[in-house]
């Protein structure tokens, strides 16, 4: 399990992000500080596709990809190309609460219908298009599965930085993830 960390003054960055791009990103979006110009991204931003998330930050801070529940399995060739290529020295992966790929499986209906009215498929195509899919992109515990996920490419990308975070939709806030003391109280969103 997880517990969430706010961060609503510098002093709240947990010391793992302090002095780096993760840190910058904390501070321009939940503290409101004045950024600074860039020319370049020094960070690579994973997210969720959804569409209530907006972050404040300055113009060529990041590079910004999206995936479904920030499920980046599929979409590593990217995070490779802005680390390799375009300079990014860090990572920050955020996830956020009322995830639509979190307990996909009861949107299944929705979804076959959505492409059978909206795109013009099959009934049969669109439920072999969910069954070959949804498995890969379900999310189960929101903040578990971004836990997890950075967990996988810090080991992936060991000279990387890679931050856990939830952005609550209630607040427009950042939060770190970090996993529970032992003895604590477990909790989805223990804070």
């Amino acid at each position: 399990m997880t517990r969430l960390l706010p961060v609503r003054t510098p002093g709240d960055i947990l010391p793992a992000w302090r002095d780096t791009p993760v840190a910058d990103l904390l501070r321009f979006h939940n503290l409101g500080d004045a950024p600074p110009d860039y020319t370049s991204a020094s960070l690579v931003i994973g997210m969720c596709m959804d569409n209530r998330k907006n972050l404040r930050m300055p113009d060529n801070f990041a590079y910004v990809l999206r995936a479904g529940g920030a499920n980046f399995r599929r979409a590593e060739f990217k995070l490779s190309f802005a680390i390799a290529v375009g300079g990014a020295r860090a990572i920050a992966l955020i996830g956020h609460d009322q995830c639509g790929m979190v307990g996909l499986h009861t949107r299944r209906g929705a979804f076959i219908d959505g492409l059978v009215r909206y795109a013009g498929w099959s009934r049969e195509e669109a439920d072999l298009h969910f069954e070959q899919w949804a498995p890969f992109f379900e999310v189960g515990d929101a903040a578990a599965f971004v836990a997890s996920e950075a967990d996988r490419l810090q080991r992936r990308y060991p000279k990387v930085p890679v931050a856990p975070l939830m952005y609550l939709i209630g607040d427009g806030l950042l939060h770190q993830i970090a996993p529970l003391d032992p003895g604590e109280q477990t909790g989805e969103f223990a804070g």
